[in-house]
């Protein structure tokens, strides 16, 4: 149950020969992100378990997920993006439905994250999944 964004990225991944040009393709989604300000970076949006600096802040509008988020490194800024091409627009109530591991195992990244890189995203996950939905 992907949103038709995380399905682009997909297709894009397939379409990419290697892992170097889909860690460059991350690398650019997380350049392509709008800061976060400085004001949003509190203790309270850090997500923990995380190598890098991680601040994610939901904004769920109208019955639909949506969050903001920023990194201090570059690859955990594009898998910030990359999270948020797989839950940005999802109504809250199947936010707890996405098989976040299933599908973010579609584009290899399972494979080709570090262990720390690993626990940090499934860090990131699992505050995305804290989000009320009533």
């Amino acid at each position: 149950m992907a949103t038709e964004q995380f399905e682009d990225l997909v297709e894009t991944f397939a379409f990419l020969d290697d892992w170097e040009d889909r860690y460059r393709h991350v690398i650019d989604m997380g350049k392509a992100m709008p800061a976060l300000e400085d004001a949003l970076k509190v203790p309270a949006t850090k997500v923990d378990g995380c190598a890098s600096q991680v601040w994610l802040v939901p904004a769920p509008e109208d019955g639909t997920f949506h969050f903001r988020g920023d990194s201090d490194a570059m690859i955990v800024r594009g898998l910030i993006a990359v999270l948020g091409a797989l839950y940005d627009g999802v109504p809250l109530n199947d936010l707890h439905s996405i098989d976040a591991r299933a599908e973010l195992g579609r584009l290899g990244l399972n494979d080709h994250l570090s262990a720390q890189r690993s626990n940090g995203l499934r860090a990131m996950v699992e505050r995305i999944r804290e989000t009320p939905v009533g």
